[in-house]
């Protein structure tokens, strides 16, 4: 295994080429860099300002960044809704955990297999197999909603959680990420590997998954975010099985003087993955940054 811990080292130390630019070049770069910032980051301020404003200052026009009398009376009214309804709390909670979970963990073990001998291995129909995968890519979710409804629907899954689980374990976003970054690992790890008598399963789970660790957290975090927000209103209608958002959602429509719970609600699906982005998101431009993703 010298031959690993000489490439992991290589890796590790390896320096990147410095770009020559003035002082004024950083200073311009830096301006824009802080307008794009700024124009990115106005609607999640927007958002969490809106979440302690009075319901009276919801609806100036035009609408204030910051709010003039700040007030928990949302998330209190919030509070109360969710008390007075007849599921429990923890129940759409533990669906939502339920479902963010086992369609990360799919998701990541289920694309890192199948990349894998894309990735190291040549056999008939392999390049066919990727192009289609790339080319997968290339549709929105709402082009491939109705095909997604109809094999669910078939296999009997409406109104389980599996409806949300199973799509998201079979998104090809995975599998390019995984493939495109196991390409780089050199073959010789895994010959040398094989020489000292490491089965196949061995390999992948001990050489080739901690090498390309910055590509599956990329994985977990932005499967996570997606499943964490995910409402299921399409498949599922079971109370006992909404998810949080969808719950949270449902109880805080109604009249108009629901628009300030509606906000508390905006702020509390955003909070968890916008945390969750912000102490790991060198990992994702690390990965999309070798797997040439723009």
């Amino acid at each position: 295994m010298q031959v690993i811990k000489n490439y992991l080292l290589k890796r590790k130390y390896s320096k990147k080429k410095r770009i020559n630019r003035s002082v004024a070049g950083d200073i311009s770069l830096f301006i824009l860099l802080a307008l794009f910032g700024i124009f990115s980051a106005y609607p999640l301020v927007m958002t969490a300002s809106n979440a302690f404003k009075p319901l009276d200052e919801l609806f100036v026009f035009p609408p204030t960044l910051f709010p003039r009398n700040a007030t928990f009376d949302n998330f209190r009214d919030l509070s109360e809704l969710i008390g007075n309804s007849w599921i429990p709390f923890s129940r759409y909670f533990f669906n939502t955990i339920f479902v963010t979970l086992l369609g990360t963990v799919g998701h990541v073990l289920i694309a890192s297999m199948a990349a894998y001998p894309l990735a190291k291995y040549k056999f008939p129909g392999r390049n066919l197999v990727f192009g289609l995968v790339v080319y997968s890519l290339m549709f929105a979710p709402q082009v491939t909603a109705t095909p997604n409804y109809m094999m669910i629907s078939w296999l009997g899954l409406i109104d389980t959680p599996w409806a949300i689980i199973l799509p998201a374990i079979a998104s090809s976003l995975g599998l390019y990420l995984m493939k495109q970054f196991m390409e780089q690992i050199p073959f010789e790890l895994i010959e040398s590997a094989k020489i000292d008598g490491a089965s196949e399963y061995r390999i992948f789970f001990q050489i080739v998954m901690p090498l390309v660790k910055p590509a599956w957290l990329t994985l977990i975090i932005l499967l996570f975010q997606r499943l964490w927000t995910a409402d299921g209103g399409t498949y599922i209608f079971s109370e006992e099985w909404k998810p949080l958002s969808y719950a949270l959602k449902q109880i805080a429509q109604g009249s108009i003087e629901r628009q300030g719970t509606i906000a508390a609600v905006s702020f509390i699906m955003m909070i968890v993955p916008v945390t969750f982005f912000i102490f790991s998101q060198s990992r994702i431009v690390e990965t999309f940054s070798h797997s040439g993703m723009k």
